[in-house]
This record gives structure tokens, sequence and C-alpha cells, in this order.
């Protein structure tokens, strides 16, 4: 089969091909190094992390449900210098290795989102660029989104934009997509991510009580996989920055879908919790996916949907 060249830029973040690993579900890449050399993926994006450290959720707060994983964590995390001082040096070398990384950054305020953001681009000189994981609750607004409405969104991408020169991804929740998608490009975005987990709902019909701490909670894996691919071409045909899709991929032929529907990236999320190497599997499966469509270039394939 003829080779492909698999390329690809994500508002401007090069990478070596498309396949990149969803935050929250990979760690710093770090944890995966021991089942396959995590520098053959595109790029790696950290767990979310926060200008101060958050305890995250009370437990229980992971359940699995048919064809997917119910999760209320909470976006725990040590905070960005505690993060950099445990990950900088093995992201620093991942890096070089030809892995690109982007950082995610989480916030219950736009004050919040700015701390961290700063901090992250003092700190981090090995991140190729930030993704602002926008569906985080807006504790000074009754716990809504911080990115609910295509205003609130705009609001925080606007707030972030000046303060790095970096590409800056933003993180939609699975509601809205394409209005909130062209609020957050008019507002300086250079890419999108969708989409987070889906809201959902887990009940123990013996005790009548939720299975997890919380009443609801994010639901990923296959099981919201056409979903995603929906709104990923909804976001698609409203949007020209690019767009890294994300949401139950476990196959290369999942990957395919996210790329036909208009993702020029595609990360990998709850299969490698199931299957550690799921990110390096779905790229071999994605190339040869992509040279038997006999295309010199995987960008060639980017929204070559007929629909």
């Amino acid at each position: 089969m003829p080779r492909v060249n698999m390329a690809v830029n994500l508002g401007g973040i090069a990478m070596q091909n498309p396949i990149c690993t969803a935050s929250g579900t990979f760690g710093a890449g770090k944890q995966f190094e021991s089942f396959f050399d995590v520098s053959t993926l595109g790029a790696i994006t950290c767990k979310g992390a926060s200008a101060k450290p958050w305890r995250g959720n009370a437990q229980p707060r992971m359940t699995e449900t048919t064809s997917g994983i119910m999760n209320s964590v909470g976006l725990q995390n040590p905070g960005v210098e505690a993060f950099v001082k445990e990950y900088g040096d093995y992201l620093t070398d991942l890096d070089k290795r030809g892995c690109r990384v982007i950082c995610q950054v989480v916030g219950h305020s736009i004050e919040e989102y700015e701390e961290a953001l700063d901090l992250f681009e003092s700190l981090a000189p090995f991140a190729a660029g930030f993704e602002l994981n926008i569906s985080c609750p807006n504790v000074s607004k009754g716990g809504a989104s911080v990115g609910a409405t295509p205003e609130s969104a705009a609001e925080v991408v606007k707030a972030c934009r000046p303060r790095t020169k970096r590409p800056l991804l933003v993180k939609l929740a699975p509601h809205n997509v394409a209005k909130i998608a062209r609020a957050c490009e008019d507002a300086g975005a250079d890419a999108l991510t969708l989409i987070n987990a889906i809201p959902a709902m887990a009940i123990d019909v013996n005790t009548h009580k939720g299975k997890l701490s919380r009443a609801t909670a994010g639901l990923s894996g296959p099981a919201i996989h056409p979903i995603a691919v929906r709104m990923v071409w909804e976001a698609a045909q409203a949007v020209d920055i690019a767009i890294n899709g994300v949401g139950g991929v476990s196959s290369g032929a999942d990957a395919a879908e996210m790329i036909l529907a208009g993702a020029t990236t595609v990360s990998v999320g709850s299969a490698s919790l199931v299957d550690p190497l799921a990110a390096q599997r779905v790229l071999t499966e994605l190339t040869q996916w992509a040279q038997r469509q006999g295309v010199t270039d995987i960008t060639e394939l980017i929204g070559a949907v007929q629909a």
C-alpha cells in the first residue's frame, strides 16, 4: 500500500500524526511508557490543572455503564506548580522525542483561568499549546458551566487570549456546539476540542440511591461516539478553525469517522482505561485505513463525508 503523510496541524500545533489522548484518561503520559512508546503519538493532552489544588468530588465517583463509563471526579489535581514539578522533565523529553504536549487549563471563574494559564505560560516551556476546559462549574454564577452559553464561552477565551502567544484550544461541552464554536472562534480560539462527557445518571435499584456521590455525572465511552461524530460535523460546518474530535474512540474506524466528519485530530479517551495500548492501536489502524483510501496525505480526508 502507498505511504500516506500523516502529519497534521491543529491550530498551529504541528503534529506527526492525528492521534492524541484525551485529558483525564492518560495522566501525563509517563504512566503509559511501560506499555508503549508514547512519543509515537501526535500529542497528549495532560489532565487539567488549576492555579491552586482541587480536591475533587467525594467517593464513589466512577461507575461502569452499558458501553461506557460514568465519572464525577471533579477535576481533582495538585495545581499547576505541583504538576509541572512532578512531570516537567518527562514532558520536556517527550516533546523533544516528537510528541507534542497540550496542557489543559481549568478554573471556576475567569480569574482562575487567567491565573492558571499565567502559571503554565511561565512554568511550562514544553507546552505546544493550551486547552481551556470551559465545562467547569462557575461558582460565582450558581454552578452553571463556565462555557454554557456562546457569550460566557467567548468571555473566557477573550480573557485568556492575550495571556499567551501559543495556540489556544477550547474544549466544548456537548450542547449548542455550533453557536458556542463560532463564539470561541470569534474570540480568538485557534482550535476546538469536542465533545466533553455527556451528563448522565445511574441509580442503584436496590438501594434507591445514585451510584455516585453526585446525582449526575459525565458519560463517556463507545455509547457516546455517534453523538460526538455528529457534533464534530456540526462544529466543522460552523467554523474555519481546526477541530480535535473526542468521544468514544476505540478503533481506527472510530477515528476515521471523526476525520471524515471534519476533525483534524482525534483523541483517544476512556479506551485507554480499558486497554493501555488503545492509542497506539488506533494510530496503526487509522494509518492502514488512510493507505486503503488511496490518498497521499491524511488531510485529504478531513471533512470528506458525503452528507
